[in-house]
């Protein structure tokens, strides 16, 4: 169990890997990472849903010839539920599988390889364990890796891990690849709402101005998962986030479309399908062109 303080602008206490916790805490986990009640998983009918034929999020099959019908799927899937996964959309499965076997990689190092990638609230890039920053808040059960990809001046190949040997190359790879479909969603969002298609990219600083990070999620064995939260309930503060998730664990829950229900759906991810998250930012500016 390691702290993690960098100068001046650590952390207000010390970081407890919830790695480590995992691997020492037996059958029962401690307090800081017990949820109220109300922020528990849900365990409703809802949440097991999406793998008996209930609701889900909308499947949008990106490969659709017609461009039109494209764009107004992505626009009636962000305009209803503000989530949608998307299939055939061009990202090679074969390098799905490497960047998800590299960065298992990383989190099977020991300890002190891991930690020389260590972050600070300063900028939060590298190997962290928290977000929030009070003293004694709750904590979320969960570690994770944060980088910077866009712009050019942000991004910093020190602050990638060098192990597995794979990684660099591999997260290059995927970082490019992955920042291209967020361009071409970004054009259908913005043809399917009415608008030239570059409109959005470019309340975002254009091609190549415009910002992008990584952050790579990892949730070790939890003995009373019904009790925590790999994330808490939260909005995406930026502008569109791809997730990668793991085929064969179902954890991502959305909250249903219809306000009155309130209820939290989860998602069935669809094989290397990429579940794509309209986050603040898009909604905000998407309103102020429409």
């Amino acid at each position: 169990m390691t702290s993690c303080f960098n100068g001046g602008t650590g952390w207000p206490e010390p970081v407890v890997r919830v790695q480590a916790v995992s691997d020492t805490c037996g059958d029962t986990i401690p307090e800081r990472y017990v949820k109220p009640l109300s922020e528990r998983p849900s365990l409703s009918p809802a949440a097991a849903d999406g793998a008996g034929g209930g609701p889900n999020i909308p499947v949008v099959d990106l490969s659709m010839p017609d461009a039109d019908a494209t764009s107004q799927a992505v626009a009636a899937a962000c305009r209803e539920w503000g989530f949608f996964q998307a299939v055939n959309h061009g990202v090679r499965p074969e390098l799905l599988r490497r960047a998800r076997a590299a960065w298992r990689g990383f989190f099977r190092q020991p300890a002190e390889v891991r930690e020389r990638y260590a972050n600070s609230p300063a900028t939060y890039e590298g190997y962290g364990s928290r977000l929030g920053t009070a003293k004694g808040g709750p904590l979320d059960w969960g570690d994770y890796y944060f980088l910077h990809l866009l712009p050019p001046s942000l991004k910093s190949h020190d602050k990638w891990p060098s192990l597995p040997a794979s990684l660099r190359e591999t997260t290059e790879e995927y970082g490019e690849e992955v920042v291209q479909l967020c361009r071409r969603v970004m054009r259908l969002l913005s043809t399917g709402l009415g608008l030239e298609a570059g409109r959005l990219q470019a309340a975002f600083g254009g091609e190549g101005c415009e910002g992008a990070c990584m952050r790579v999620n990892f949730y070790p064995r939890c003995p009373q998962p019904e009790l925590t939260l790999g994330v808490a309930a939260h909005s995406d503060p930026g502008g569109m986030t791809m997730l990668l998730v793991d085929d064969h664990v179902r954890g991502l829950q959305v909250r249903s479309p219809d306000a009155a229900a309130g209820e939290w759906i989860t998602v069935d991810p669809v094989p290397d399908a990429f579940i794509v998250n309209m986050g603040d930012q898009i909604q905000v500016r998407a309103r102020g062109t429409s």
